[in-house]
């Protein structure tokens, strides 16, 4: 973000920090360290939202001032994942943006196929609470893929420590139910009883194929071998745009020819146009 420009009045402070001090250089701090930690871009706009996730993690820790749980973030490991967990957003559904379940149910089954890809490898990068890897094991399962394919694999990822525990139950209720088409829903997916009636779960023999880890996109990946498929639907809007195209290169170095990369609905690969080929509907080929 470069040099940080603070100043000494804060119009919150009066109104809306009567319970707890945030001000404005602790804001500053805070975009700084989300942007150098994780890549992730909190404008101004984001401030009511961000003292709002704060006061719950100082009420947590019975503390008044952010300065205080500053000294805990750069000394304490955990409780700087936490931190970090509070301030990363986790909202996501089944089969969101279905087109690119039909891609490759449509399109990529039969490449895959022609290519006599037998060993097929797939990330879902930025998992969430594990939505959009159970849908993708649903679309390959209902699609028959897994019917040809010698060994298929799922890699979901995301920073949030806590989600990540979330998506490895993969237990969810009648909301996230409402999304799932019948195709889906009825072939993959399990309902609860008892305690648990009105929930639902993807099926063992499916979630075997998913593993999930907690990873930070601006660091070192921890992965060997190229991918077949890419998801990395509604993360980079957090992040700049230098952030983004070093981003959209490392995943061109890590798919495979011809290996496909999902983008989220406003987002594209920018300057990343010469090595990627636009499909339509945010799906790009590596080129």
């Amino acid at each position: 973000m470069g040099r940080v420009l603070t100043r000494e009045t804060d119009p919150m402070d009066a109104s809306e920090q009567s319970e707890f001090e945030l001000t404005a250089k602790d804001f500053k701090y805070i975009q700084w360290f989300m942007h150098k930690s994780v890549g992730i871009y909190l404008g101004d706009r984001k401030r009511a939202m961000v003292y709002g996730r704060v006061s719950r993690q100082l009420r947590r820790l019975g503390l008044k001032r952010f300065k205080e749980y500053r000294e805990l973030i750069e000394s304490d490991d955990n409780e700087r994942v936490h931190f970090i967990n509070s301030l990363t957003t986790n909202k996501t559904d089944f089969f969101r943006e279905y087109h690119h379940f039909e891609f490759i149910e449509r399109v990529l089954k039969q490449e895959w196929q022609e290519r006599g890809e037998q060993s097929l490898k797939i990330w879902s990068a930025g998992c969430s609470t594990g939505q959009e890897p159970y849908s993708l094991i649903s679309s390959l399962y209902v699609s028959g893929i897994l019917e040809w394919s010698e060994s298929l694999s799922i890699l979901a990822s995301d920073l949030d420590t806590m989600v990540l525990e979330k998506a490895k139950a993969g237990i969810y209720d009648d909301e996230s139910i409402s999304t799932i088409p019948d195709a889906y829903l009825k072939k993959c997916f399990v309902k609860g009883k008892k305690q648990q009636d009105g929930m639902i779960k993807i099926k063992k023999g499916l979630q075997q194929f998913i593993d999930f880890k907690q990873i930070n996109l601006l660091d070192d990946w921890p992965m060997d071998g190229q991918f077949d498929l890419i998801s990395c639907r509604n993360v980079m809007i957090y992040f700049d745009r230098p952030t983004q195209e070093q981003l959209i290169r490392r995943f061109y170095e890590y798919l495979k020819p011809n290996g496909i990369l999902f983008l989220g609905h406003s987002e594209s690969v920018g300057g990343c146009s010469d090595i990627f080929h636009h499909l339509g509907h945010t799906i790009y080929v590596k080129q």
